[in-house]
Order: structure tokens, then C-alpha cells, then sequence
């Protein structure tokens, strides 16, 4: 367990022997840690803080971690007609304003001043590329959590209790897929979700929801659409990115 994006991350694996798990484990924390600093809007020099210091339409090099965050929430805006953005109102731009270059390395092109947080989905990123880690490492099994964003993969299924909007758990067993969870009501709500909620204007009721899907981008991406959406729509995006609403 350590600190990182603002929560605590935990990491579990299962290895060949227990020397071989613990150094996929540390790989897996290393690399999380990497990718944090990259996404990290307010941290000096990392890819979103020079995006959102752009000027003109200068095009802006960017990792390759940046440019799959930046096309899936693009993807997600467009899918949910604009109830999922990332971006704060403090600037005019949205994310399907920016142009992402694919090439040695990746670019963007920001075509309207903006300030983008991409909070909850680059955590699900990070969650991911851990796992990545631990798979290529030769992990058999294991678990990623990252403060509501968790995944798990391998052989056998992880007992989870999963809290509801009224405070009471059950059990979700969960293996080989992902669990996120958001609720409005958080009083220590992390920054990014400001851009989700602020720039909606949503009145919708829900006040929480959990998804489960295949990575942890994806869930953490439709918890924020199921707060905001129509009902429709969200039955319309669950079937689309092949994921369950848990609540």
C-alpha cells in the first residue's frame, strides 16, 4: 500500500514464488507512480499542465499514456452527447477540442484555451497499466485498488463488499474485471470530479453509482455518466462499452 493520486493504492499479486511477486509488485507501483506524474494536471511539466497552458494552435508532444486517456474521453464524450467532459468551466474548451496526433511522439493540438482534469479515468488508467505489469511479470493472479477504482484478474474471484447510496454493503464477487464506484456526496471528493460535475449543469438525482467493466478506465468513465445522464443514454453506453450498472 502506498499514497498516490491523492488516495491510497494497493497492489496484490500472486507469482511463481513469493520473491517473483514482490518484485512485480514494486514494477507495478514504479509504473504507477510514472504514470501519475504524467496525468497529474497541477504537476509542473507533466502532459495535461502544458495542454492546459497552451496557447494558439501550437502542437503540443504528449505521452503515449496521454493520448489513449485523452481518445477514450473524447470517445465517452461523444458517446454520452457531452454529459462526460473532463473539463473545468474555468475555459472554454472541451475535450473533443483537441486534435491528438499519433506519431514518434504523440501531439495535441489545442484549439480552444482549456483546463482538463482527467481525475477518475487516468486513475482507471493507472489501474490498468499496473495490472499490465503484474500480468507481464508472470503474475498468476492479483488486485489493484486504487480509492474506488479496482480491478481484478487471474484465476479465482475476489470477495468484495460493495457499499450502496445507503451505507449498507453486499457481497460482489469479482474476478478477471473491474469495479468503480462514485458518490457526489463525498465530502473529500477528488479534484478531477469537479470537471464532471461542474460542466454538466446535470440536475439528475442519482447521487451514487457503481459499474463494473472489463478495465478500470471504463467503469470509472460510466460512474460519472450514470450521475449525469438520462436513463436512456446510460442503458445505451452500459451496452455500448459492455459493462453492468451495480446499483
Amino acid at each position: 500500500m502506498r499514497v498516490e493520486m491523492g488516495t491510497l493504492l494497493v497492489i496484490e499479486a500472486r507469482g511463481a514464488s513469493a520473491a517473483e511477486a514482490r518484485v512485480a509488485v514494486a514494477g507495478a507501483f514504479a509504473e504507477a507512480a510514472r504514470l501519475a506524474r504524467l496525468l497529474d494536471p497541477w504537476a509542473p511539466q507533466s502532459d495535461l499542465w502544458r495542454l492546459n497552458r497552451a496557447t494558439g494552435a501550437s502542437a503540443v508532444p504528449i505521452s503515449r499514456a496521454a493520448l489513449e486517456v485523452l481518445r477514450f474521453a473524447q470517445r465517452v464524450s461523444l458517446l454520452s452527447t457531452g454529459f462526460f467532459d473532463p473539463c473545468l468551466p474555468t475555459q472554454p474548451g472541451r475535450v473533443t477540442d483537441l486534435e491528438l496526433i499519433d506519431g514518434e511522439p504523440p501531439r495535441a493540438i489545442v484549439h480552444r484555451p482549456l483546463e482538463i482534469d482527467c481525475g477518475g479515468i487516468a486513475k482507471g488508467y493507472v489501474v490498468d497499466a499496473a495490472v499490465t505489469v503484474l500480468r507481464k511479470a508472470g503474475c498468476s493472479a492479483g488486485l489493484v485498488n486504487a480509492g474506488g477504482d479496482l480491478r481484478v484478474f487471474g484465476v479465482h474471484c475476489e470477495p468484495l463488499l460493495l457499499r450502496g447510496p445507503a451505507g449498507t454493503c453486499r457481497l460482489l464477487p469479482l474476478g478477471d474485471a473491474a469495479v468503480a464506484v462514485s458518490d457526489r456526496d463525498l465530502r473529500r471528493a477528488p479534484s478531477g470530479h469537479r470537471g464532471y460535475y461542474v460542466r454538466s449543469g446535470s440536475a439528475a438525482a442519482r447521487r451514487f453509482a457503481a459499474v463494473r467493466a472489463a478495465d478500470a478506465m471504463t467503469a470509472d468513465a460510466l460512474t460519472k455518466c450514470l450521475l449525469l445522464a438520462p436513463a436512456a443514454l446510460n442503458e445505451a453506453l452500459l451496452n455500448e462499452l459492455h459493462s453492468e450498472n451495480l446499483v
